[in-house]
């Protein structure tokens, strides 16, 4: 299963030896060694699967991962970390990271899990949507910009990766579980209330009439549907 991977790295011989692990494996490794480079080159390109080192010169790990996520960018994000406390690794999960491996590990170890990554990767096979248009909306995710009626609105991070995944997934009936899983990936305290409330901020700012919804459908007793067109 050959997949486009980033890696960021610092210590230029672990890259050199990662890359040449990866590429073992069949796949094509870009390599960059500071924060600044790794989140320009993870904007600018496509990319099945980023390995992240935490420590980094210019923007360490953690923060290049919020800036992908606060993009709208939802691709998979494998961490590596030297630090052994156990807050240290949940802080990349809570910023949205898909998993870490710590350092020092072993090669075969690394190799699993981005292999784990790559076949969800794979499997859910969902053609990103980078523009969408619906009703006086449009999505610009690529720049993480929304308008409505022409003028800018105002949306965070989460709400913006909420709208991804309703638009990839269009058509479809969502469980408030999924949405959990997909978009509050690994974060401990989160409940399905929370889907409901970020999906009626959604619904305050691009809904024409919140109160009777033609795009972001609730669905009883299951979740919720997104349609393009008006019911």
């Amino acid at each position: 299963m050959s997949s486009r991977i980033l890696l960021v790295e610092d210590e230029r011989d672990l890259a050199l030896t990662l890359a040449d692990l990866l590429s073992a494996e069949g796949h094509t490794v870009t390599v960059t060694h500071d924060g600044p480079a790794g989140l320009a080159k993870a904007t600018s390109d496509s990319f099945d699967l980023i390995v992240l080192d935490v420590m980094l010169p210019g923007k360490n790990g953690y923060d290049v991962c919020r800036e992908l996520r606060q993009l709208g960018s939802d691709v998979a994000i494998l961490m590596l970390t030297a630090r052994a406390q156990v807050v240290d690794r949940v802080v990349g999960l809570k910023l949205g990271a898909d998993d870490y491996v710590a350092k020092p590990f072993d090669p075969s170890e690394l190799l699993a899990r981005v292999e784990a990554l790559l076949r969800r990767v794979h499997k859910e096979n969902l053609t990103p949507v980078l523009r969408f248009k619906f009703g006086k909306v449009e999505v610009d995710f690529d720049k993480a910009e929304v308008l409505r009626d022409g003028q800018p609105v105002p949306v965070t991070g989460k709400e913006l990766q909420l709208l991804r995944h309703l638009i990839d997934h269009r058509g479809r009936v969502l469980s408030r579980e999924e949405i959990l899983q997909h978009v509050w990936e690994y974060q401990p305290n989160v409940s399905t209330r929370t889907v409901d409330v970020h999906i009626a901020w959604l619904r305050q700012k691009l809904e024409e009439n919140v109160q009777f919804p033609k795009h972001i459908l609730t669905v009883r007793g299951t979740g919720y549907r997104f349609t393009a067109e008006p019911r």
